[in-house]
């Protein structure tokens, strides 16, 4: 995909937790098209509560990337309008100021550097993810094929096993059962 002469109506967003997942990120951003797979070096995948609080939407601690010299975290570019700027960043909370917006340069599997937006979450607390917010993000992974060894990391990460309703699955399921319909 050609990243052509507008852009100044579009911006790159590196996706590396649950908006690796598509109906995740198109519930509130429905602009988001699939620009590629990259990989963030010396960055690692983290969890955690953001001032200690737990996540009132997944129930657990969410995702966090953190410097680390020598690993990679794997993702996906979306190419999003503008438009959808606003409502990326209210979804990652960040005039809470629970994320904020960081500019990364990714690597694709074509060897390009492209340099995206990206969030990092403030002043957090590790803790376990939700099994589903670890399912969403598991999906994610494999519905854009990210390196299998990678996914199999993602699958190995403990959760707090939460229990509980979690409204935003629903809505996610109900989207992908949706979609599954529309394309039959």
């Amino acid at each position: 995909m050609e990243l052509g002469g507008d852009s100044g109506c579009w911006f790159l967003y590196f996706a590396y937790g649950s908006n690796l997942l598509r109906e995740r990120l198109l519930l509130r951003n429905p602009s988001a098209a699939l620009c590629a797979l990259a990989r963030l070096q010396d960055f690692k995948l983290e969890f955690g509560h953001h001032q200690g609080r737990t996540s009132s939407v997944w129930h657990g601690g969410t995702a966090t990337i953190a410097q680390s010299p020598g690993d990679e975290v794997w993702g996906i570019v979306w190419k999003m309008n503008t438009c959808n700027l606003s409502s990326l960043d209210k979804q990652e909370g960040v005039e809470d100021g629970i994320y904020v917006p960081i500019e990364v340069n990714v690597h694709t599997q074509e060897g390009k550097i492209l340099t995206c937006r990206s969030y990092q979450m403030k002043d957090y607390v590790p803790g376990a993810p939700s099994p589903q917010y670890k399912k969403v993000i598991c999906m994610g992974a494999k519905q854009n094929g990210l390196p299998t060894d990678y996914q199999e990391k993602l699958e190995a990460i403990e959760t707090n096993n939460y229990a509980g309703p979690v409204p935003i699955m629903e809505e996610i399921e109900a989207a992908i059962k949706a979609e599954k319909i529309n394309s039959a």
